[in-house]
């Protein structure tokens, strides 16, 4: 069994090095995207502002305006606007929103 669990071992630092391979997040196309995402929102009386975004793709949210008090705004946040970046900006891995 020794022996398997050194292939296994290996495997898992070829993952690891696949993993430091991510693309770095073009955070100018973050905004734009951002920018593009918000005059729907606006259309409807709401808005969203980036707060923050880390290396390992993590973008940070506020819902402003009609869309801040909205109970579909975590749906919007996670299904409709995580979608988009994630599709659109290479390298973000996760969209929360930011606590208050």
């Amino acid at each position: 069994m020794a022996e398997n669990e050194t292939p296994s071992a290996e495997g898992a630092e070829k993952g690891e090095q696949t993993t430091e391979a991510k693309p770095v997040l073009n955070r100018k196309l973050l905004s734009e995207t951002i920018d593009i995402i918000r005059q729907s929102l606006q259309a409807d009386g709401g808005d969203v502002a980036l707060i923050d975004c880390t290396d390992d793709g993590v973008v940070t949210l506020e819902m402003q305006g009609a869309c801040a008090g909205c109970p579909l705004s975590t749906y919007d946040m996670s299904e409709g606007i995580e979608r988009i970046l994630k599709e659109h900006v290479p390298g973000v891995t996760r969209v929360q929103p930011a606590l208050l």
